[in-house]
């Protein structure tokens, strides 16, 4: 793989796995924007059948996030589906067909540690290929939307002390809301952004915003530096005609203790020990309102156990048909359903059944979910 150029990384693993293996048949099928489907990469994009992440053999793999084994299938032998992903970001699902008589469990093993090495592979050759981003797309992207998903750090990661993913809607047409993270040895920073405006006007000031953000972090401001940077940088650009809500967090892992700004919004809700509730800080200006503001840390905690789910008004102000706001009783009800799922999950599955909340009626704003759970670090 290491040796293939970037656009071949599957002829590689194909013609490696057929000397190797006499493996008959290698395909890799990627997750699409909205996670609902797997289509391959192989072939050009919108002309082959996708497969659905529900209802399919590779989506019981990328799903469960394990090898799924399907044995019997004519003289093809055995079908081994396997997740492709990296540090919990996952990207799709390596299908590998053998010989019945050539398939033991070590062999299922040493498959799945290439997929892994595949999923990595995939992240440094879309620096100088689009084939992996095209096979993504069940649809053709709005400009706005191209724009959002090419600044998201992913769509999840995990580490020993915390698993985190995120999700936005609508996938093809997003435009203003946002999230990133990044850690360190001691710290996880995350931003989570509920954005003003539509189409291109708010994926430019989302831009802004994210990449002042960006850029004061790796300088080495504070969490009150970040936020003051992003604030003038903003407000020197629109002069207070456009603003940023936004939460900037920043978790200590040794003990979980977590600084917190609240510039706006999104709201946070906590699952801790079966009980959910809001979390609810001060509340500051948003980024880029006005000269010079001063923002404020506000500490809290968290313990092994807690999850915390961050959402934009366009979850939290959906309404039903019959006027119920989805943050009156759905929202604690979804919580508790999807207690059993990974952070990687979450989103999706609520933004699923908010859809059936909402009901006919389409939506008018964008949607954002980010799902963090906290295991914390053990002595």
């Amino acid at each position: 793989m290491r040796g293939a150029a970037p656009h071949e990384l599957l002829g590689s693993v194909r013609t490696a796995l057929t000397e190797h293996f006499a493996a008959s048949a290698v395909n890799l099928l990627m997750a699409d924007y909205a996670m609902t489907i797997l289509q391959p990469v192989d072939v050009l994009p919108y002309t082959a059948q996708p497969l659905s992440v529900h209802t399919s053999a590779p989506g019981r793999a990328f799903g469960a996030q394990r090898p799924h084994v399907v044995t019997g299938e004519g003289p093809a032998g055995v079908t081994a589906y396997l997740p492709v992903s990296v540090r919990g970001d996952r990207l799709g699902v390596l299908s590998v067909t053998l010989p019945a008589d050539r398939y033991r469990p070590p062999v299922l093993d040493e498959l799945a540690e290439i997929a892994d090495i595949l999923g990595r592979e995939i992240l440094v050759a879309e620096r100088d290929t689009d084939v992996y981003l095209q096979a993504r797309r069940a649809d053709r992207l709005t400009l706005a939307a191209e724009m959002q998903w090419q600044l998201l750090p992913g769509r999840a990661c995990s580490r020993s002390e915390y698993s985190l993913g995120g999700q936005l809607e609508p996938a093809y047409a997003i435009h203003g809301d946002n999230f990133d993270w990044s850690a360190s040895a001691d710290h996880l920073t995350l931003t989570v952004t509920n954005g003003m405006g539509e189409g291109i006007e708010a994926a430019l000031l989302t831009n802004l915003a994210v990449n002042a953000l960006r850029n004061a972090r790796r300088a080495g401001l504070d969490l009150v530096g970040q936020a003051s940077l992003a604030d003038q940088a903003l407000y020197g650009h629109y002069e207070g005609a456009a603003h940023l809500s936004t939460i900037l967090l920043r978790f200590h892992l040794a003990t979980g203790q977590v600084e917190i700004i609240d510039a706006g919004s999104p709201k946070i809700w906590r699952l801790r020990a079966g009980t959910v509730e809001p979390v609810e800080p001060e509340a500051q200006l948003p980024l880029g309102m006005f000269e010079d503001t001063v923002y404020t840390v506000e500490p809290f905690d968290v313990r092994p156990g807690d999850r915390l789910l961050f959402i934009s008004d366009g979850v939290y102000d959906v309404a039903s048909p019959g006027g119920e706001r989805y943050r009156e009783r759905a929202l604690t009800r979804a919580l508790r359903d999807t207690r059993l799922l990974p952070p990687s999950q979450v989103p999706r599955t609520i933004l699923e059944e908010l859809a059936g909340h909402r009901g006919p009626s389409q939506a008018d704003d964008d949607a954002m979910i980010v799902c963090l759970d906290w295991y914390g670090r053990t002595s």
